[in-house]
């Protein structure tokens, strides 16, 4: 059977077909890279500085943490072996200045005294407690509160830090700040050595009202 030949029409419509075909080939057409030999790099992403050296691959289970900073410590010294009668009169002064010299002197006789020598901290405290409120309800002004010198650690217990030594030395302060006989005591100072020196406190007590 013979071929029919195309119309004009036909071969017109064909041409119009094949010159918007694209191309089968991605190879003949160099907009497009070839994947096959890697990742294509991103333009956006910055390029090493010239000269930099490379950083160095991190080690697989292994992690890294930043140097520590040294840090600046303060040059205040502390003194911890400051004694409880420094500490006390370094306070401020309360009471009549004239009496307070008579006082640390040695000058004024003390009213009434208690010994809580040997005793345990639960006693002492409550031992104080009683006493000074009896004290202050009587109308007494200065009282005299003996805890003892506490025993000193001999050559065979040198330490590398301070080490207290009187419990009650150390606790008969606190107490008398602390209610309910802080609002009964207007100063506590560490006794004249003719009242016991460091192993006694003088406790002037506030005016009844």
């Amino acid at each position: 059977m013979p071929r029919r030949r195309l119309t004009e029409d036909e071969r017109d419509l064909w041409q119009r077909v094949a010159r918007s075909a694209n191309r089968l080939h991605a190879s003949s057409d160099p907009a497009k890279p070839d994947l096959r030999d890697g990742p294509v790099p991103d333009p956006r992403a910055p390029s090493a500085p010239q000269g930099a050296a490379p950083a160095p691959a991190p080690v697989p289970g292994r992690m890294t943490f930043p140097k520590p900073q040294p840090h600046s410590h303060p040059k205040t010294r502390v003194d911890l072996a400051e004694s409880v009668g420094d500490r006390l009169a370094r306070e401020p002064v309360r009471m009549d200045r004239n009496l307070h010299r008579s006082m640390t002197r040695g000058k004024l006789e003390p009213e009434a005294r208690i010994d809580l020598h040997g005793m345990t901290v639960a006693q002492a405290h409550t031992a104080l407690l009683g006493f000074v409120m009896s004290a202050h309800a009587r109308g007494l002004r200065l009282v005299l509160v003996i805890t003892g010198k506490g025993r000193k650690a001999g050559p065979d217990h040198a330490a590398p830090m301070p080490v207290r030594q009187g419990v009650l030395k150390h606790e008969v302060p606190q107490w008398l700040r602390a209610a309910p006989l802080g609002p009964l005591v207007l100063e506590t100072r560490e006794a004249h050595r003719s009242h016991g020196g460091t192993g006694a406190y003088y406790v002037y007590l506030r005016r009844r009202r």
